[in-house]
């Protein structure tokens, strides 16, 4: 059965104390912490042009930044359920934000690729054990009805991070080189840590140490297996597309830089409201109805920034991060639905390493491969491609009614 190391405490007998409003500023302050994990792994996104100058790289030698970074996270997530097993949701979510301030600070000292490759891998170390713990602090604070709307709250940090990171990048570049922006994003999330510490927001009792059966249990659910390719195609959508989509838009459409990143920020703007629309959709209408729509018609917009020029393709970078961003607020909700409480953190390190190493690691490193061989379009369109045809995979999904009782993996 499932394991827990003795020093540990249980999580609440009840789903949370139910008051949305009480539980306001603790999802808020892990909001913040969100955000600064999120913005530090795609802070090189924006960054990449000046970045490829200064270290003289190809595009798959960029893209590869990305797959170090991913490697990092998807090793995190896999051993996360054991950290989490045997010390506090709030101690990881901490040691996450510490860990991310320290990589960051690493980078900006680093002397030479090999070092910025070992930062980045440490990077995806420290930021991806933080969001098994992360949910369940959050789940943890409010009754199950309310988990779409703070679910929808913690993922505006993902889409602010998007919205902010190509114009603080533009910013910090008119006043102070790359390596010195890091360093002050990094002192930042060493502030954050802190100031986490010192309230002690967060969930106080310890995750399950995953074994053998536990997670055979898990592998054993189609619907697992069905969120790891949802999740997959959801973060192919935004993080994968955005890692690369200044280098596109520069070397492929002759963009500047500075008109690159401003697009690319202004496209953002609508997916902040869009996900707080998602999370009511997925309450409302249910999250497999909404992630079907979701990909339908988000991939039809991926396909057309392959192929579209001038005031088109301006269309579709605005109006496809808005429709993808509504995944995230349904995925999350989902997956808490299909294992109990208890094993949620494990649920997640089990589905969500693969998918992030597919969407966040392999698809900016194809994009990058195909650039360099004169296809970064038809690249972008074979992702809408498989965007839209997943959408009939989402038939497969549990419906809303799905909640496994307390105890049961």
């Amino acid at each position: 059965m499932l394991k827990r190391a003795k020093s540990c405490n249980r999580p609440r007998a009840t789903e949370g104390p139910g008051d949305f409003r009480s539980a306001l500023a603790p999802i808020l302050l892990l909001t913040v912490i969100f955000f600064l994990n999120f913005i530090a792994r795609i802070i090189m996104a924006p960054l990449l042009p000046v970045i490829r100058g200064d270290l003289h790289l190809d595009h798959s030698g960029a893209g590869r930044f990305f797959l170090v970074l991913s490697c990092g996270y998807f090793m995190a997530l896999l051993g996360s359920g054991h950290l989490a097993g045997r010390m506090p949701h709030r101690r990881v979510i901490f040691l996450s934000c510490a860990g991310v301030g320290l990589a960051l600070t690493a980078i900006a000292w680093a002397p030479n690729l090999i070092g910025i490759y070992g930062g980045l891998l440490v990077l995806g170390l420290a930021a991806g054990i933080y969001l098994p713990s992360g949910i369940a602090s959050i789940t943890d604070r409010v009754a199950a009805r309310h988990w779409g709307k703070a679910l929808a709250i913690h993922e505006l940090a993902p889409n602010t991070a998007f919205l902010l990171a190509p114009l603080m990048v533009e910013a910090a570049l008119g006043v102070v080189e790359w390596r010195t922006g890091l360093m002050v994003l990094g002192f930042a999330a060493l502030a954050l840590a802190g100031i986490f510490k010192w309230r002690g927001w967060g969930a106080d009792y310890c995750g399950e140490i995953p074994d053998r059966r536990v997670m055979a249990a898990i592998a054993a659910k189609p619907a697992a297996w069905l969120m790891m390719l949802s999740f997959g195609i959801g973060i192919s959508g935004t993080l994968g597309l955005y890692s690369m989509l200044p280098l596109f838009l520069v070397s492929d459409h002759g963009m500047e830089r500075q008109w690159a990143n401003s697009l690319l920020a202004f496209s953002r703007v609508g997916s902040l409201v869009a996900a707080g629309f998602g999370g009511w959709a997925a309450d409302r209408f249910g999250p497999r109805t909404t992630i079907r729509v979701v990909f339908l018609l988000s991939g039809l917009l991926i396909m057309g920034l392959g192929v579209l020029r001038g005031p088109g393709l301006m269309a579709a970078v605005f109006c496809q991060p808005v429709l993808a961003v509504c995944f995230f607020p349904a995925g999350f909700s989902l997956l808490s639905r299909i294992s109990s409480r208890r094993s949620q953190n494990i649920t997640i390190a089990v589905t969500i390493p693969m998918a992030f190493l597919i969407g966040g690691g392999i698809v900016p490193l194809f994009l990058g491969w195909m650039g360099d061989a004169g296809e970064f379009g038809r690249a972008i369109m074979l992702i809408g491609l498989a965007t839209t045809l997943a959408s009939s995979a989402t038939l497969g999904l549990p419906g809303p009614e799905v909640d496994t009782p307390e105890g049961i993996a």
